[in-house]
């Protein structure tokens, strides 16, 4: 949950927040979003469970939406 923070703080320090939206709202954004389990989600990061945390990141990384959205996430953060 930390990493979390410190990624949302990095971006927000950097000025990416609004590149960060345009991510999920992204084709591939809207469509990860439909498949997730929000309620999930919300649970998962609430709690802290970290290995909740990666199975539900594992889940979007099995994806190919979201393997692109974490590629171009990657190529945001190295700019």
């Amino acid at each position: 949950m930390q990493d979390l923070e410190a990624l949302g703080r990095e971006l927000q320090r950097r000025g990416k927040t609004g590149e960060l939206k345009k991510l999920a709202d992204s084709a591939d954004g809207k469509r990860l979003e439909q498949m997730l389990d929000g309620e999930a989600i919300r649970q998962a990061a609430q709690s802290g469970d970290q290995r909740a945390i990666r199975q539900v990141l594992g889940n979007i990384l099995a994806t190919e939406e979201g393997k692109r959205l974490a590629q171009q996430l990657k190529k945001l953060m190295e700019k």
